[in-house]
């Protein structure tokens, strides 16, 4: 939410008064062009407006006072902190040891088959799945 121009103007009078007291900022007076240009200043110009009106001497608390309570009103927009990277998910080199072993032997093996197409395709299966991997590896090579 921007301040729009065609409300009560304390916006131009603080910028005027800025300009008065110090006719060498450049920010100030890249403020007074932006918001006659666009007829608005955003909340981070309007926070710097305020901390170079608060040095203004001359400057009527009154608006200074209303520029801070407008200020309070405005939404603060939280900038996105460093994208989340997502760690690189290494492989079960045991479970895929398991099932080719299976399947070197037993290539017929429809369960086992089917966990490794899922094992393939997600490079990882369920705990169930796990839990019934090791039931048939038991099963086919007592060790």
């Amino acid at each position: 939410m921007q301040i729009k121009k065609d409300s009560l103007d304390f916006v131009d009078k603080i910028l005027t008064a800025c300009y008065n007291s110090n006719k060498d900022d450049l920010f100030v007076m890249s403020l007074m062009h932006q918001y006659e240009d666009r007829g608005f200043l955003t909340k981070g110009q309007l926070q710097g407006l305020f901390y170079k009106a608060e040095k203004v001497k001359e400057l009527p608390i009154g608006l200074l006072a209303t520029l801070e309570a407008t200020l309070s009103k405005l939404p603060t927009r939280e900038k996105k902190g460093a994208p989340i990277i997502m760690s690189e998910v290494k492989k079960d080199e045991e479970t895929e040891n398991k099932l080719n072993e299976i399947l070197a032997k037993y290539p017929q093996h429809k369960a086992v088959i089917g966990m490794h197409n899922n094992f393939k395709k997600y490079d990882k299966i369920t705990s169930t799945e796990k839990l019934e991997l090791e039931r048939i590896y038991k099963l086919l090579f007592k060790k």
